[in-house]
């Protein structure tokens, strides 16, 4: 036989395969079944019904300790207003205090419990393989409480989000299931737990989307929409039927003129919301400039927020209250001033800080405050504006949350369904689209990211699919691989090899009845083998793995690393053979599709490369499940 011989350009190949190869190796496998998603799902469930219970206890924890710090009672019940205390002078010292124990729970108990909740949920699924300390789920709501209920200027919603999304994560590591099934628990645990405080379901399914998942899947939407659900039957079981902020009256669907002011309305938040998130961190430089142990900044935050509480009282504390009240449209603008240049002080003061407690509920009363006010200043200067001075402040509210922290879907939603104001979608659209223009072009993180961002964390700004899974194998696969037969020698192969001048990597090997053996690369053929050694004798894994041209690209990638394989035999839907699909086949058309070029370094493997590419794209590298390369 002629050295030409077995070597075949662009022609199928008939190669016979065994049928339990073909029935394990070229069927797809689903990355999660519809099993194991009713699996996750029965658990998000349960963590719901969990974080619901957690929830009351912690508005009466809250409630509790709001009513013996300002008032001196040990009252049972869950609302109190700090505000109508009668402490005079001495209120100044009772959020220091509270900031002073939070600064020693953070000291002895954990770090994580500082901040406001969804920046750290964040952190741990981008870099922590969504693992949160087990403690988090009892020290952040306890801290929370002291911190809130001894007049700190934060929202109860910020807390549950947290200890929603660590009581999943606990959950998961018990369980020992994969990473990704533990960052769809967490988001579920984090999204029930505003979905009871707020009643909320529909709102709390896009934070999880926008702030935590950074996926839009079947696999995640479907557990989180059931957590959620539970957690707003959670909410109407706790704490009531009705909107949380109600209106009283519905709003009227605003004319052209007005929706124009509203839209400038929200590029002006937009620039607040910069603003807001700027004076937060600038705030956090300065107390890391102080010459004293970390945990005394809490108490010195929370003794300027007592000073401002002490001219200021509604500063102090929840304030739910207060959005009710600026959503009435009939706020005196001294208040309104006091609501939002004095509680924007104590808030980012305080937040500054270190301490325990949530963002939202001191967004949407500063946020409200400003919208009322700027609704105001234009009625009176443009009587025929149109201006709905309620709605004005919804969309205040609101504008400022989608600046801040750029979850544009959340905002809109959220007020439509706080409120029950259908009629304020168009509205809310346009002025949280300006909000969020402005922040996106002006501000490269949110108030949300810039903590992680400055661990030198990369947060995902894009939640497109996947690139490798919208190319099929069938694309990339070469036509012209080299295929030879067993019983050829070494000598000959690199012969021929040589004479064409044949550019390949790998090499198919068949039998002389042309029965499938495996593959080579042509690295295999040096060494100290004799040159008369036949080809067949090299291959010593027999039990290949194929793949179907009519796969993508992702699922090449997962079965390469999953079976430890440098190439990947592919078969057309008639069962020839078809050519090779390597790494650097894959990663070619990654560097193609996506407009990058990737620097081939001699001491990175193109494996580990691929490995980088997947755990961009899938978050598969971390399972626990799967085995990694050994290079």
């Amino acid at each position: 036989m002629s050295k030409g011989s077995f070597l075949k350009r662009g022609l199928p190949v008939s190669i016979s395969l065994s049928p339990t190869l073909d029935a394990e190796h070229m069927q797809p496998k689903i990355p999660q079944s519809k099993k194991r998603l009713i699996t996750i799902s029965l658990m998000a469930i349960i963590v719901a019904i969990l974080i619901s219970f957690i929830a009351k206890f912690l508005m009466f924890i809250i409630g509790f300790i709001t009513q013996l710090s300002f008032f001196g009672q040990l009252s049972m019940t869950t609302e109190a207003n700090p505000s109508l205390n009668h402490l005079g002078i001495w209120v100044i010292f009772i959020p220091a205090i509270g900031g002073l124990i939070v600064g020693l729970m953070a000291l002895y108990g954990s770090q994580a419990i500082r901040g406001h909740g969804i920046p750290e949920a964040m952190e741990q699924i981008l870099t922590n393989k969504s693992k949160i300390k087990p403690t988090i789920v009892y020290l952040k709501p306890i801290s929370s409480a002291i911190a809130i209920g001894t007049g700190g200027p934060f929202g109860a919603e910020g807390p549950i989000i947290a200890t929603g999304g660590a009581l999943g994560s606990t959950l998961g590591q018990i369980l020992k299931i994969s990473n990704n099934e533990r960052k769809i628990l967490l988001a579920a645990g984090a999204a029930a737990g505003m979905a009871t405080i707020f009643g909320s379901p529909v709102s709390s399914i896009f934070l999880a989307i926008e702030l935590l998942l950074f996926e839009f899947s079947p696999r995640s939407i479907i557990p989180v929409a059931l957590a959620c659900i539970t957690g707003a039957a959670g909410h109407h079981l706790f704490f009531g039927q009705g909107p949380v902020f109600p209106m009283g009256t519905q709003v009227a669907m605003p004319g052209n003129t007005a929706l124009l002011w509203y839209s400038i309305m929200g590029l002006v938040l937009g620039f607040l919301s910069i603003l807001a998130t700027k004076s937060v961190f600038w705030i956090e430089d300065l107390f890391a400039k102080i010459p004293i142990n970390w945990f005394w900044y809490p108490a010195i935050g929370g003794l300027i927020a007592g000073v401002i509480g002490y001219f200021a009282p509604r500063t102090l504390g929840v304030g739910y209250f207060n959005i009710t009240d600026i959503l009435t449209g009939s706020l005196p603008i001294t208040l309104l001033l006091s609501l939002s240049i004095l509680k924007f002080l104590s808030w980012t003061i305080a937040l500054g800080s270190g301490t325990s407690g949530g963002t939202l509920a001191p967004l949407l009363t500063i946020g409200g405050a400003t919208g009322l006010l700027f609704g105001m200043a234009i009625q009176h200067y443009f009587p025929n504006s149109g201006i709905n001075l309620p709605l004005a402040a919804l969309i205040g509210m609101s504008a400022l949350f989608a600046g801040a922290s750029r979850a544009l879907l959340t905002s809109i939603i959220f007020a439509i369904e706080s409120t029950g104001q259908s009629n304020a979608l168009l509205p809310l659209l346009a002025a949280c689209s300006g909000a969020y223009f402005v922040s996106f072009f002006f501000m490269k993180y949110t108030i949300m990211t810039e903590k992680i961002a400055r661990k030198g964390v990369k947060i995902p700004e894009s939640y497109e699919p996947d690139v490798l899974e919208k190319i099929r194998v069938s694309q990339v696969t070469k036509s012209n691989t080299m295929v030879t037969h067993s019983s050829d020698s070494i000598n000959t192969v690199k012969e021929l090899i040589l004479k064409d001048n044949q550019h390949i990597n790998y090499f198919m090997v068949r039998s002389d009845d042309g029965t499938y053996i495996g593959y080579l690369s042509v690295m295999d053929l040096f060494g100290n083998h004799p040159e008369q050694q036949t080809i067949g004798s090299l291959i010593t894994d027999k039990n290949e793995v194929f793949i179907s041209d009519s796969e993508n690209l992702l699922f090449a990638l997962k079965l390469l690393i999953k079976k430890d394989k440098e190439a990947l035999p592919v078969k057309n839907d008639q069962g020839n053979y078809i050519g090779l699909l390597t790494y650097k086949d894959i990663l070619s058309a990654y560097q193609i599709n996506q407009g990058e070029f990737i620097k081939t370094n001699p001491a990175i493997s193109l494996k580990r490369q691929g490995l980088k590419i997947l755990a961009r794209g899938s978050h598969i590298m971390g399972d626990r499940r799967q085995r990694h390369p050994r290079h």
